[in-house]
């Protein structure tokens, strides 16, 4: 009788390894207005940002979610109610509001550590590290830490979908 397999098995023969599957992203620096960085993740369709260092380092992985946090004011994030009281034409101009504000003034004060895998990481690993930390996108990273490319949710399913066994 022979064991059950994970629901993500591939055979290690042929294991696929991140760097098979990750892909050029653009990237962002804290340095960088967060109106130009929402333009980056919606023109290149991606789920989330990475922000990178003046080494290309990752310095933080962002989720799209966390990405509109940077564009909305704490205090209104903070409270509905407040959000409630401004007129729709202001609502509507609140874009234009962020014209000097970058990503690094907008991080959040702690900063939790960048979701990042090894290139030689298993996809079985970086579906476990998407599962545990809720993100999206993770940034991949040669022996140096520094980014060699990126797998989105979307990647890793399809790659999982068509590599994996044959039902």
């Amino acid at each position: 009788m022979s064991a059950a397999r994970p629901a993500l098995y591939i055979d290690q023969a042929e294991t696929m390894r991140a760097r098979d599957i990750a892909t050029h992203v653009p990237t962002i620096t804290a340095g960088d207005q967060v109106a130009q960085a929402v333009r980056v993740m919606a023109v290149s369709r991606l789920p989330g940002l990475i922000v990178v260092d003046a080494r290309s380092r990752p310095w933080a992985v962002l989720p799209g979610t966390q990405v509109l946090r940077l564009a909305v004011p704490a205090s209104y994030q903070e409270d509905p109610a407040l959000v409630r009281t401004v007129d729709e034409d202001h609502a509507d101009r609140f874009w234009q509001e962020l014209a000097d504000r970058t990503v690094g003034d907008c991080a959040p004060r702690r900063l939790v550590k960048p979701v990042t895998v090894a290139a030689d990481a298993t996809l079985f690993e970086v579906a476990a590290l998407m599962a545990r930390e809720h993100s999206p996108l993770v940034a991949v990273v040669d022996e140096s830490g520094v980014l060699v490319g990126a797998i989105t949710l979307d990647r890793l399913i399809t790659s999982l979908a068509v590599f994996g066994p044959d039902d």
